[in-house]
């Protein structure tokens, strides 16, 4: 028999209880219609409020239903995401020589929409990918978010082959998928562009929710030994910015 999640299920009754009340309402009541001691109810709300869900009347202290419930359904802003990774998309450029990608699912869930390109620093001739949209089988920020959202997007049927280095064969891709999520980030080694490779690592919001994916490209040879592993320097500094910039979408839509 499958057990429920206790907190969870407290949880929803009080969203339950706030919406029904038709005006804010104390902790004292909360607590007291839910059978709860108060600094049990006093975390949840906490909770809840820090995610948005849940609103504190600054004057009374009371409680009520947050904006965000009604945007439960909407996807994240992709001009906030930008505006927040901007700074640390820049170091991460600086700190490891490559261009910068931040990635989110396109509008159909059949691509990677690039939000935010940062040039290789190398003053070398490129070309700005920036509102993009490529394909998530033959990049490692589309394979990142195959691998850590799956929800949100879905390859294509068949997968398209644009270099000898594509992973076409699902079965295939499965396994590169089940790789990316045991080792936490996601490669491509010159599967978009030839002799062009990529890293990637999710970017993630409270909760664990992957909401986009940050990655480096360059070159195969400098994110790749010659053996095909990854090297391990970008793969940290993205992590550390990756983590940086999930920092700071903290109450973000």
């Amino acid at each position: 028999m499958v057990r429920h999640i206790q907190s969870v299920a407290r949880a929803a009754a009080l969203l339950r209880l706030l919406g029904g009340a038709g005006r804010p309402l104390a902790l004292a009541e909360l607590a007291a219609a839910l059978d709860l001691p108060r600094p049990t109810a006093h975390g949840l709300l906490r909770t809840l409020r820090e995610e948005g869900l849940v609103a504190q009347d600054a004057a009374s202290g009371r409680y009520l239903l947050g904006d965000d419930l009604g945007r439960l359904g909407t996807p994240w802003d992709r001009h906030d995401l930008r505006a927040r990774a901007m700074n640390w998309a820049d170091a991460l450029a600086a700190g490891t020589g490559c261009a910068v990608y931040l990635g989110v699912p396109a509008a159909d869930g059949r691509g990677v929409d690039v939000v935010h390109h940062v040039f290789r620093p190398d003053g070398s001739p490129q070309q700005l990918r920036t509102n993009t949209v490529q394909p998530l089988h033959a990049t490692a920020w589309g394979t990142c978010l195959l691998a850590f959202a799956p929800a949100s997007v879905r390859a294509a049927d068949p997968l398209e082959r644009y270099t000898r280095r594509t992973v076409t064969d699902p079965v295939e891709l499965a396994r590169t998928l089940e790789s990316t999520r045991r080792r936490g980030w996601a490669a491509d080694p010159g599967g978009w562009e030839p002799g062009e490779g990529g890293l990637a690592v999710p970017v993630r919001s409270g909760g664990g929710l992957t909401v986009a994916a940050l990655g480096v490209g360059a070159p195969a040879e400098e994110l790749f030994t010659p053996d095909g592993r990854a090297r391990p320097d970008p793969v940290q500094e993205l992590y550390t910015a990756a983590g940086e910039i999930a920092a700071g979408l903290e109450g973000l839509v």
